[in-house]
C-alpha cells in the first residue's frame, strides 16, 4: 500500500529545527521533500558532530529528503525556484519576515501564479506585531513566553533540555499543513499559513496563564506539579527515585490503605481532596516519603502496583539508551547508518520506511532503511 502522501511535493527554503522537524514528517509520509540549502549549506549541519561525524539534528530531521544548492539572490536561483514551484504542492520556509517577498516571491504572487500551492511560513513572531522582526531561536522563546519561569528548581529558571519550542512549532505548522492539504481536497484552493514560534508556546502555555491570572501564578518545583499532589519525587530506602502520581481522590485513598497502611488518611478533610493535599502539600509529601523510606526501590514499586498508582524511574540518557520500550530505527547517513528513536505514529499493518539523510545538493538513494 503507497504511503499518504505519495505524489506530493514539498518545497523547504529552510534551516534549523521548526521547518525541518514539519518536512520530515511529510516525507516519512511519502511526500517528494526539496530541501534548498545555501551553497553553505543549512548551519544546523555544523552544530555538533556526534552522529558518526554528523550533526545530530541534521541526521534527525533531514531524512528522506533532496538537497539542492541554490544561490535566491541570484537570478539563476531565483528562476529555479519558480521552477521548483511549478510542480509543487507544499511550500515551507522559515527565511526572515519579508526575505522571501524581497527575492520576488510575495505571498500575492504566490497566490496568483501558483493557486494551488499550500505556504507555510515559520517565524519567531509572526508576520505581524511589534516583534515581527525579531531574530528568534527555541531558547529565546522559552525565555520570552514565560516558560523559562515555570522550569526548574525554586532557586532560579531553566531551559526546557530539549529544544521543545522548535519540535512544538514543527509540529503545529505540520498538522497545520495536512489540514490545508484536507481542504484543498475539498476546494482545489490553496493556502497561506503562518506558524509563530512564540504563538505556538503561547498555546501551550494556557493552563498555567490562566493560574497566574486566577491569583494561584505557578511556581518552580523541580519534579513536583504544581497543581496536583501528590505528584512528585520520592527516595526509597536505597536511594533510588521514583516519581509517582496520583490523580484522583480515589487513587489517593487507595495509596493511604495500601501503600501508607493508613486507610484512615482517605477520608482526613487535610488529604481528602486534591486541593485540601496541595494546600497541605508539605504534610502530604511527608507521608509519602515515609512510605518510601521503610522500603527498598523493589519493594516500593511492588506496593505502588498492588497501589494501582502511576509511577515511573527517574531516568537519564543512559536509561532512554537501554530502555526497554525504546523503539529505533536505522537511517542511512552519508557516513553511514545511524540508528536513533522511531517516529511515535505506529500504522498498524503498515511498515513505515525512512529515506537517508542527503549530503549537501544530493538526491540520495532511494533505497529506505526500516526499524
Amino acid at each position: 500500500m503507497g504511503l499518504p502522501l505519495q505524489g506530493l511535493t514539498v518545497v523547504a527554503i529552510e534551516q534549523a529545527v521548526a521547518a525541518p522537524f514539519a518536512t520530515s514528517r511529510l516525507a516519512d509520509a511519502g511526500a517528494h521533500v526539496i530541501k534548498i540549502e545555501r551553497p553553505e549549506g543549512d548551519f544546523a549541519r555544523g552544530y555538533d558532530d556526534v552522529a558518526k561525524g554528523q550533526a545530530s539534528y541534521f541526521v534527525w530531521l533531514n531524512r528522506g529528503k533532496d538537497s539542492v544548492v541554490l544561490d535566491l539572490a541570484t537570478p539563476e536561483g531565483k528562476a529555479e525556484l519558480a521552477r521548483l514551484l511549478d510542480g509543487a504542492d507544499v511550500l515551507v520556509q522559515n527565511l526572515k519576515r519579508g526575505a522571501l517577498a524581497k527575492l520576488g516571491f510575495t505571498f500575492d504572487r504566490l497566490a496568483q501564479d501558483w493557486p494551488r500551492l499550500i505556504t507555510c511560513s515559520i517565524s519567531g513572531y509572526g508576520e505581524a506585531g511589534p516583534m515581527a522582526d525579531r531574530k528568534a531561536y527555541d531558547l529565546l522563546i522559552q525565555a520570552e513566553s514565560g516558560l523559562c519561569s515555570i522550569t526548574g528548581g525554586p532557586e532560579s529558571p531553566s531551559r526546557v533540555g530539549t529544544s521543545l519550542v522548535d519540535i512544538a512549532t514543527g509540529a503545529t505548522a505540520h498538522a497545520a499543513i495536512l489540514e490545508a492539504l484536507i481542504q484543498r481536497g475539498i476546494t482545489g484552493k490553496g493556502a497561506n499559513i503562518s506558524v509563530s514560534m512564540f504563538d505556538v508556546m503561547a498555546d501551550w502555555l494556557t493552563v498555567p496563564l490562566l493560574n497566574h491570572e486566577g491569583g494561584k501564578s505557578p511556581k518552580r518545583l523541580g519534579l513536583a506539579h504544581p497543581s496536583i499532589s501528590p505528584y512528585s519525587v520520592f527516595a526509597s530506602k536505597d536511594g533510588k527515585q521514583v516519581l509517582i502520581s496520583v490523580q484522583s481522590d480515589r487513587e489517593w485513598r487507595k495509596l493511604a490503605d495500601v501503600f501508607l497502611g493508613q486507610p484512615e488518611l482517605g477520608t482526613d478533610p487535610r488529604f481528602a481532596t486534591n486541593v485540601a493535599r496541595v494546600a497541605n502539600r508539605p504534610q502530604t509529601d511527608a507521608l509519602v516519603a515515609a512510605g518510601f523510606a521503610r522500603r527498598d526501590e523493589a519493594e516500593a514499586i511492588a506496593a505502588l502496583i498492588a497501589s494501582d498508582v502511576a509511577f515511573a524511574s527517574v531516568n537519564d540518557m543512559q536509561g532512554l539508551s537501554q530502555h526497554p520500550h525504546l523503539r529505533r530505527i536505522s537511517v542511512d547517513t552519508p557516513n553511514g547508518p545511524v540508528r536513533y528513536p522511531a517516529p511515535a505514529a505506529v500504522f498498524q499493518g503498515d511498515e513505515r520506511r525512512y529515506g537517508p539523510v542527503p549530503a549537501l545538493g544530493m538526491a540520495p538513494a532511494k533505497a529506505k532503511a526500516t526499524a
